[in-house]
């Protein structure tokens, strides 16, 4: 902060960006002496706008006329005021990190957001753009009055309501090291990491699929439990040939947006796996493709060349993706604070739960209810701007490395 005797002078330049603008208005900082207390810059769309808060024990209408004059010499448009608020005490970083989605993003949805948390006294203290496609993301840093457990529940809940209201999917996350110290990644495979249910293209073989799909939705709905399901369902299998499952796993169709969302999580790090209700003969393949490091699933018995209607071993049930996520974070030594969840249904609670952060992703209601962030475009590489990822930074990486995004 400013001593007793120093004037707080807030220097505002606007204008397009270009190179040399902050070297100058330094340059006349300098030679006037004066004490920098804080800086911010952000450049939208080509436009600079440049705010520096400076203290001075000199001629503060002097330092504003030399910076009026070193600005207009670069064609750049700046307001100087003279014993601006010093903002003491200094001013702390951000409480939170809200990701705001939507296919668009509309001036009116939005403008609904922020009064929200105007309302609740949150301030915005700076907004980015992470996406442009699939989806539209800007990323908000914000500061809650008062930074309690109920202040955090609170915007929490109401940005819950206003982004449902609205059509926007909206992620909010506490500001610091967890945030940005994520290390592992789980993800649910049927309908998250592919499209559809593989116990679903199985019982399609053996003539029993509206039956099977009767079972499975009521399962993810949480309207029965997982296990009693999963043995009712893999019963009508019996006798199926133990060669339709290198078969289906030949015809898994990946989520769109599946291939960047691992890769680009690789690339910064992450242990990444997938923990599954469904069964290990039909997905090893794709996961060995897409390089995942660990993988849990279910394992159908094979007795003869056929299915016997069984699983052996233990069940990766509810409670068993939990556990699955607790042993790998062990086998990697991650904290489960840093550890990621992705999932879809009633199956997965506990394992997002558990979680550091849990993404339900075009999830049923039992499981958006108890996630940290609900997401309901149809595109796993929106889980990457939750984290704070750039598509602008993932198509970087991608052109560094040749890969062509065209033919993705």
């Amino acid at each position: 902060m400013p001593g007793p005797t120093s004037t707080p002078v807030l220097i505002t330049v606007t204008g397009p960006d270009k190179p040399g603008v902050s070297s100058v208005l330094f340059a006349v900082l300098t030679r006037h002496g004066v004490e920098v207390l804080d800086v911010e810059q952000v450049v939208i769309r080509g436009q600079l706008v440049l705010g520096v808060l400076v203290g001075t024990d000199r001629d503060a209408e002097g330092l504003q006329e030399a910076v009026e004059q070193a600005m207009a010499s670069v064609t750049m448009r700046v307001e100087v005021e003279v014993g601006a608020d010093p903002l003491t005490p200094a001013r702390v970083g951000s409480t939170h990190a809200v990701v705001v989605l939507g296919r668009p993003v509309s001036a009116r949805s939005f403008t609904e957001v922020a009064r929200r948390m105007a309302a609740l006294g949150v301030n915005i203290d700076a907004i980015r753009r992470v996406a442009d496609y699939p989806v539209t993301g800007l990323e908000l840093h914000v500061s809650v009055a008062e930074d309690t457990p109920e202040a955090d529940a609170g915007l929490r809940n109401a940005l819950v309501e206003v982004a449902s209201r609205v059509g926007l999917d909206v992620a909010v996350e506490r500001e610091g090291l967890t945030r940005r110290a994520k290390r592992l990644i789980v993800f649910d495979v049927d309908s998250t990491l592919i499209q559809g249910e593989v116990i679903e293209m199985l019982a399609a073989r053996a003539g029993f699929e509206p039956q099977v799909k009767e079972i499975t939705d009521a399962a993810m709905a949480g309207e029965i439990d997982f296990t009693e399901s999963l043995h009712r369902r893999v019963a009508l299998l019996k006798g199926l040939p133990a060669s339709v499952l290198a078969e289906v796993g030949d015809e898994l169709e990946l989520t769109a947006g599946a291939r960047t969302t691992i890769r680009t999580l690789k690339r910064l790090g992450f242990r990444c796996g997938v923990v599954s209700g469904g069964f290990t003969q039909v997905i090893q393949n794709l996961v060995d493709e897409l390089g995942f490091d660990f993988c849990a699933a279910n394992e159908l018995e094979v007795v003869d060349g056929a299915l016997t209607g069984r699983v052996v071993g233990d069940i990766v049930d509810r409670p068993g993706k939990a556990v699955a996520l607790r042993r790998f974070a062990d086998m990697y030594e991650v904290s489960l604070a840093q550890c990621v969840a992705v999932g879809d249904g009633a199956n997965d609670i506990d394992m997002l739960s558990a979680a550091g952060l849990g993404v339900a992703f075009n999830a049923k209601p039992a499981l958006r209810e108890v996630a940290d962030t609900a997401l309901s475009h149809p595109y796993l590489d929106v889980v990457l701007f939750v984290l704070g990822v750039t598509r602008a930074e993932v198509e970087a990486a991608d052109a560094a490395d040749g890969i062509d995004r065209a033919r993705l």
